[in-house]
């Protein structure tokens, strides 16, 4: 029997962001094991207390005694935020180069593990043998330091996972896209290419970071007041264009955000913003003219508790904003989050601040390859088959026939839980699935989609929650008036809707004898259904409805 070579997404085919991809190689059932990236998305607005989304890891759980090993890309949070959750239950070796290994390991110290001997530190351009695997990482470009595309190879061909990147001429910092290995590995023969999708519909090429630092390098001339920069904390690129900005314009700059002085405090461990000023403390920095301040702050995305939220609505203890003053969103819009960024856009130019986006100005560059980009790699590695990821169905179909453009032999798609032969046999095929899911982290628990504190919650915030205790004497009869307690009902006459609910409760509980548990039981559910019925009657709602029968 021919030994096989699978692959199979369980998060980042069907969604941007979640990324999880296995490897697997062997004997049909004896499979040898790696995965590339375990990475989060987060939470919107219909998931009420929950802040991060991860793959369902079962598949590779029940396999973990032939699991070699975790395979980190890059720093992003879509794929290593998963890492901390899920590796308790795998107990891997895991391996990143520098930069990615120093936040993996911050990751862990926030758990309290010590990661250490299990953390592997890759140089940049440097090889693992995880037999029968062996993984070289190719050096490429994105908008965080070191991402790195893969170059796999086992018995049965080589595979280049190329992570997340573009083709940026100038990253200004890091080092430049390693074009002269992609075409060997060209040369080399790929069997398969699993690749990004993001900006497929993007036409023309993502544009150099070299760009953007011009370009904000006149706004920023031009404005006289204070500046305040948001931006994503992990594009160290857009950081150091920061300070280079503010030095040039004779400015101070104060990181404000845990992330953004966590991400600085790492690349300098690094060797990266050495030429750089020195950031001010936020605290001093109130100690400056208006004009002589640069503030480069989180939550670039309008999230809550960023830097930015707390600036705009006047609550931040170090940093003030006022008429005349400016703020630079250096980064794209991520879809879904319009509604609370123009909010936040919309509450600045209200009191007089002047808002610098990507929709008035050129200051941001996108981290993903536009087609022009994915051209060139298509040129370089010209694969048999193509496998796109990292994106929604929607990107990944138009990849497909990008890839059919392109003369492709194979193109493939997938979604998570897909299993994908691509060894032996000419064609490569989906030719089982694998069980797939997200996973909720519900405070410190992982929930499944369907949990019921998750259901509980969206019913609560619906409907409100209605609460009944009820006292039972000795003998099965009801003692004196049920206590009622309600929260979040449009109840306006309480004392009309208490006495009517009591009426209710009177009426049902005369129907009922309570001799045994079964009749208890069934009191209950008649006592939910009917005070449900009364409410939304009255208020025309139905609210979460918790009956208490205390014994005296």
């Amino acid at each position: 029997m021919k030994d096989e070579l699978l692959f199979c997404p369980l998060g980042g085919s069907g969604e941007i962001g979640m990324n999880m991809n296995l490897f697997g190689y062997g004997q049909p059932g004896d499979h040898k094991w790696i995965i590339v990236d375990i990475g989060v998305t987060f939470a919107d607005d219909t998931l009420p207390g929950i802040d991060l989304i991860y793959p369902d890891p079962g598949f590779i759980i029940e396999k973990k005694n032939n699991l070699l090993g975790i395979i980190l890309t890059h720093a992003h949070e879509d794929h290593i935020g998963a890492i901390a959750y899920l590796w308790p239950q795998l107990k891997c070796k895991i391996f990143a180069t520098p930069f990615t290994s120093l936040l993996v390991k911050e990751k862990f110290k926030e758990k309290h593990i010590d990661i250490t001997k299990d953390l592997i530190v890759v140089e940049l351009n440097g090889k693992i043998s995880l037999k029968p695997f062996d993984v070289e990482y190719i050096t490429l470009t994105h908008s965080i330091l070191e991402p790195n595309g893969l170059r796999i190879e086992t018995p049965a061909g080589v595979i280049l996972h190329t992570g997340d990147w573009k083709v940026d001429p100038s990253p200004l910092i890091g080092e430049d896209i390693n074009i002269k290995r992609l075409k060997e590995i060209g040369k080399e023969g790929v069997l398969a290419m699993i690749c990004d999708s993001t900006n497929v519909f993007s036409a023309g090429r993502s544009g150099s970071e070299l760009d953007v630092r011009k370009s904000l390098l006149n706004i920023m001339s031009r404005l006289k007041k204070r500046i305040i920069i948001t931006s994503f904390a992990s594009n160290v690129a857009r950081m150091e264009t920061a300070f280079y900005c503010a030095e040039k314009t004779g400015r101070k700059i104060s990181l404000v955000g845990r992330s953004m002085h966590r991400i600085y405090k790492a690349a300098r461990q690094c060797g990266y913003l050495k030429k750089v000023i020195e950031p001010i403390d936020p605290r001093e920095a109130k100690n400056f003219s208006r004009e002589k301040i640069v503030y480069l702050c989180t939550g670039s995305q309008g999230e809550q508790m960023g830097a930015m939220m707390r600036i705009s609505s006047y609550i931040h203890p170090d940093v003030y904003i006022e008429q005349g003053d400016a703020v630079i969103f250096s980064s794209k819009i991520i879809p879904g989050n319009e509604k609370k960024l123009y909010k936040l856009h919309n509450q600045l130019v209200k009191d007089g601040i002047e808002v610098i986006s990507e929709e008035t100005d050129f200051v941001h560059v996108s981290g993903h390859p536009n087609r022009e980009d994915l051209k060139d790699m298509y040129e370089w590695i010209k694969p048999k088959c193509v496998i796109p990821v990292h994106g929604e169905h929607r990107h990944m179909i138009e990849h497909i026939n990008f890839a059919k453009e392109m003369q492709v032999p194979y193109p493939l798609q997938v979604q998570n839980g897909d299993i994908v032969k691509l060894y032996p046999g000419e064609i490569p095929e989906v030719y089982d699935k694998a069980p797939s899911g997200k996973l909720y982290l519900d405070g410190n628990i992982s929930v499944e989609e369907d949990s019921e504190s998750i259901k509980d919650r969206k019913n609560l915030g619906a409907n409100g929650y209605l609460e009944v205790t009820i006292m039972i004497t000795s003998k099965g009869n009801i003692h004196g008036s049920p206590i009622l307690t309600f929260r979040g009902l449009p109840v306006y006459d309480r004392e009309e809707f208490i006495y009517g609910l009591e009426e209710e409760i009177d009426k049902t509980t005369k129907s009922y004898k309570l001799g045994n548990k079964q009749q208890e039981f069934n009191l209950i559910e008649a006592l939910k259904i009917a005070c449900r019925k009364f409410s939304n009657n009255k208020i025309g709602k139905k609210p979460y409805t918790n009956i208490n029968l205390v014994k005296i």
